[in-house]
């Protein structure tokens, strides 16, 4: 069997901000009527945290009502020509349900709550909403499986292997401001190809890249021919 060549994506809000999940960078967006630190903070579920379990809550709802978007079935499309991982910083599931089937959440999962007191005590919620006074197995209050500011990113040296071993990284719908995982591109092999979808201006750590300056859906459906063709030369 021929090799596949190895796609490494990482995704972020811009992705699922054309299937209508509302951001928090975007004008109009969730940093415009909620102060970030409130809702997406270790410090403001400490703080309060109903307010938080509402937000998330809120989130999950939303999740309900929005579909995936073309780039996100482009990127599991993919699959049928390459080995496709995505690494994501969007704690929605519309990869998953575009169909793809290798995925790392950086930051989390809508879908899934935890243990307030162990970090792996995980239980798949799916759409519904985690009541005030609900346990984990453990006794503790079931949270968000959310990773807020101030909290590690456990997930993070798994991408920067994944990334590492790409042929090909697509960089789609992130700003690369929020660390650590803006600083994923470094990983890349020096030989590896690199792509960025974004209809704004992205720093990208002076490496060669492609620059494509479309919102996600266009941008992957140009990225999409430039793949399929570069497998017949």
């Amino acid at each position: 069997m021929k090799h596949l060549k190895k796609i490494v994506a990482l995704t972020g809000a811009g992705i699922s901000a054309e299937s209508g999940i509302t951001t928090f960078r975007d004008s109009g967006g969730l940093w415009e009527q909620y102060d970030v630190m409130e809702v997406a903070s270790i410090d403001g579920w400490r703080k309060n945290p109903q307010l938080v379990q509402r937000f998330y809550n809120d989130r999950r709802k939303q999740l309900q009502e929005v579909e995936p978007n073309v780039a996100h079935r482009i990127l599991a499309e993919l699959e049928n020509y390459y080995d496709v991982t995505i690494v994501t910083q969007n704690v929605d599931n519309l990869h998953e349900r575009a169909g793809s089937t290798k995925i790392l959440h950086l930051h989390g999962e809508l879908t899934k709550a935890r243990s307030s007191a162990d970090p792996d005590m995980i239980v798949d919620i799916g759409n519904r909403p985690i009541e005030w006074g609900e346990k984990a197995p453990d006794g503790t209050q079931l949270r968000p499986h959310i990773v807020w500011f101030g909290e590690a990113v456990p997930m993070i040296a798994t991408a920067a292997d994944i990334v590492a071993k790409a042929d090909i990284l697509l960089i789609i719908g992130t700003s690369l401001n929020v660390y650590p995982a803006a600083g994923l591109v470094g990983y890349a092999d020096r030989k590896a190809s690199i792509y960025l979808i974004d209809p704004n201006e992205v720093s990208h750590s002076g490496r060669d890249v492609t620059i494509i300056r479309e919102k996600a859906t266009a941008g992957m459906e140009k990225l999409k021919k430039i793949l399929i063709e570069s497998l017949n030369n």
